[in-house]
């Protein structure tokens, strides 16, 4: 009876230790093959690097160009028969000071609009931070409009609340 189960557990025996073999060998050549993918990549890049290079640095943005705009707004309109102010001051954000140069020639028809749009607007809007970047994005709309219409293309990127006052 010793002999039987010991004749049971040798071929048991056997049976693992050819599962862990083929798990080993399947290791090694997961492994090869991860370390030859690697190389096979890192030589295909290194031959291609002047050219990414050349695409990255198109792909940079110009530095930012900041023109403020002087003097600064000033808005009133009435809520609930109260006379209300609001001063707010504005600086333009281009990347091509070129374009900014020829924008600035119609700077008076861009302050009238902003002007008629900030008249416009309600004390209970503008007191909240949401109310407030809502009328920046529409000034800056504002102003791309113009932009486009008159020099041909979107000079400016973003336009910027410096200061804004509510009284």
């Amino acid at each position: 009876m010793a002999k039987s189960e010991a004749a049971e557990k040798t071929p048991a025996g056997k049976g693992k230790l050819k599962l862990i073999l083929l798990i080993v060998l399947a290791l090694l050549l997961a492994i090869g093959l991860s370390v030859g993918a690697t190389w096979y990549f890192m030589h295909s890049s290194a031959q291609s690097k002047p050219a990414e290079t050349a695409e990255a640095t198109s792909n940079v943005k110009p530095a930012a160009i900041y023109e403020p705009m002087a003097p600064a707004f000033v808005a009133n309109y009435t809520q609930n028969g109260r006379q209300r102010y609001m001063q707010v001051s504005i600086t333009l954000l281009a990347r091509n000071q070129a374009d900014l140069d020829a924008l600035k020639v119609h700077m008076p028809v861009i302050r009238n609009n902003l002007v008629m749009l900030f008249s416009g607007q309600s004390f209970d809007t503008l007191a909240t931070p949401v109310g407030q970047e809502m009328l920046r994005q529409k000034a800056t709309a504002s102003v791309q409009e113009v932009a486009q219409k008159e020099v041909g293309k979107v000079v400016v990127e973003q336009l910027l609340f410096t200061n804004f006052v509510l009284q």
